[in-house]
């Protein structure tokens, strides 16, 4: 007998195998030592109502077979003496990019400029206790790409732009829990991404691609509109049938590259602020109606989207990267620079929650920068890191206040407990931040103290700044082919390129521009 089942479930039994398993023979009267195999298929929690619910699908095989929860092998054909082709980048689009081109028969140069996921978390050590930044070797940068130490969250709104489901099995098959293909919004970890990076690594290699890590693209080969390689820091040249580039939402000198070289680039719209931190259980609490969210739920995560008006401009402000259980991490890329940003544990056990809590930055807000062109929201983006480092002291102890406190532009005699590891100087962050985001901010976290009890007291803080949520610049290309408007060959990807927002659309976009650079050029 097989049959599947939707039902919405107590926490306790939905979250806990023994009780759903004794629950779910009671629903089809079957003995309680009946032969069986359980497996849930979908879970999701509803915390609307005054009391938690949980939404799951579930499959029940009795007396039968299994059917296999994972579709994907991994097997990988050799492709050592295959036509190459080359991506630079190995973070979730380069990486993914790199798989699929092996699948159809081509072998994947794979160019980092940063370390391995092994030796890069010296590099990140180092940031932390030392405030020293490698400008080759950071969060951004490295194996794995800025996804690797991050929360590891795999959801997406990107229905359209991959298979999803392929993906995660991808994911399952080099190491992570078959949890992924079940929860509502999945995620790894940050604990669990590097070994599952490394084995991802493993098989581009196994397969007979190559990784080159330490290696940094300085150049492009370009020959009447088409390029034909690169040209890496040491002087070497690297050919192939054509180029991937994944590099991430970080790499400015690739930008500055692109506009060098008269490669089409043009701006994006983009949000910088703050990080948001608060007491987990305070979190739980309001989002789970509840003192304590008990043994059964997961830490609580939210999100908020409001508007307001600044001279006359509608503003948005919203959460973004939200990180319960979590740690805020110093992520710039350069000394000199001052990033914050979010990641979690697996387990998601810290007793912090941190998110992003971002304005969107218009047009206007570059009119000063307009001689940059297609790089005014780089350099804006740049100029405010940089202000944010000299005003906390030139290294990575960030400036932060009360989030009461910042409302009513009062500087905070003290400052909270925090998850971030360099250290907190109290600060005027309507000082740090330009009044274009620190004034919509304030409006912002009015309106989701209204929404949330105490979210927006003096029991959080913010700490600043938040800058990279993603690419101020975009590499346009053709909306079918994905193929650059004018530069044959290339195929630009992924985040940095403006076209994905995490690790799982950004996957599917490395599948999508190896297929279509073969579709095209084989």
């Amino acid at each position: 007998m097989h049959k599947q089942f939707s039902l919405v479930l107590e926490p306790e039994i939905a979250f806990d195998q023994e009780n759903f398993r004794t629950h779910l023979h009671q629903l089809l009267s079957l003995p309680e030592n009946a032969p069986s195999f359980i497996r849930p298929l979908k879970r999701s929690i509803d915390a609307r109502g005054r009391q938690v619910k949980v939404n799951v699908s579930a499959e029940v095989f009795v007396d039968e077979t299994p059917t296999p929860v994972i579709a994907f092998q991994k097997k990988y054909q050799n492709v050592s003496n295959a036509r190459q082709a080359i991506i630079v980048g190995a973070g979730p689009a380069g990486l993914f990019a790199a798989l699929r081109l092996i699948e159809l028969g081509i072998k994947p140069i794979l160019i980092e400029r940063g370390k391995d996921v092994r030796t890069r978390r010296r590099d990140l050590a180092a940031i932390n206790k030392d405030h020293i930044v490698n400008p080759e070797s950071n969060y951004c940068f490295g194996e794995g790409g800025a996804g690797t130490y991050s929360d590891g969250k795999l959801y997406t709104r990107s229905k359209k732009r991959g298979d999803i489901r392929r993906v995660q099995e991808i994911f399952v098959a080099h190491g992570a829990t078959e949890e992924i293909l079940v929860d509502a919004h999945p995620h790894i970890g940050t604990n669990k991404l590097p070994q599952l990076v490394a084995e991802l690594r493993e098989s581009i290699l196994s397969a007979g691609g190559e990784v080159h890590f330490n290696t940094k693209v300085t150049d492009f080969i370009l020959q009447n509109k088409e390029i034909k390689g690169v040209i890496l820091e040491n002087g070497n040249e690297i050919s192939g049938l054509g180029v991937i580039l994944a590099t991430g939402h970080s790499a400015r000198d690739i930008f500055e590259l692109c506009q060098k070289r008269d490669v089409l680039i043009e701006a994006k719209p983009y949000a910088m602020g703050v990080r948001i931190e608060h007491q987990q259980s305070l979190i739980d609490s309001l989002q789970y109606h509840r003192p304590e969210r008990g043994k059964y739920l997961p830490a609580a995560s939210y999100s908020l989207v409001g508007q307001t008006f600044f001279k006359g401009i509608q503003r948005g402000v919203f959460s973004f990267c939200m990180c319960p259980g979590g740690f805020i991490v110093p992520s710039a890329t350069a000394p000199g620079e001052l990033v914050v940003n979010g990641m979690s544990p697996s387990r998601r056990d810290s007793k912090f929650a941190n998110s992003g809590m971002v304005v969107a930055i218009n047009e206007v807000d570059l009119q000063p920068y307009k001689q940059f062109g297609a790089l005014a929201g780089l350099q804006l983006q740049k100029e405010l890191e940089q202000k944010a480092c000299q005003m906390a002291g030139g290294g990575q102890t960030a400036p932060a206040q009360l989030v009461d406190d910042f409302i009513k532009n009062k500087v905070s005699k003290n400052l909270l407990d925090t998850s971030y590891q360099p250290g907190l100087i109290s600060s005027d962050m309507s000082a740090v931040l330009p009044d274009f985001i620190a004034r919509p901010l304030q409006e912002g976290l009015k309106q989701f103290g209204q929404k949330m009890k105490y979210y927006a007291s003096n029991q959080a803080q913010i700490i600043g700044i938040e800058s990279r949520t993603s690419s101020p610049v975009r590499i346009p290309r053709d909306r079918d082919s994905l193929e650059h408007l004018e530069i044959k060959r290339l195929f630009p990807c992924g985040e940095g390129a403006g076209y994905a927002g995490g690790i799982m659309s950004a996957a599917m976009d490395g599948e999508r521009c190896a297929e279509k650079l073969v579709e095209y050029y084989c």
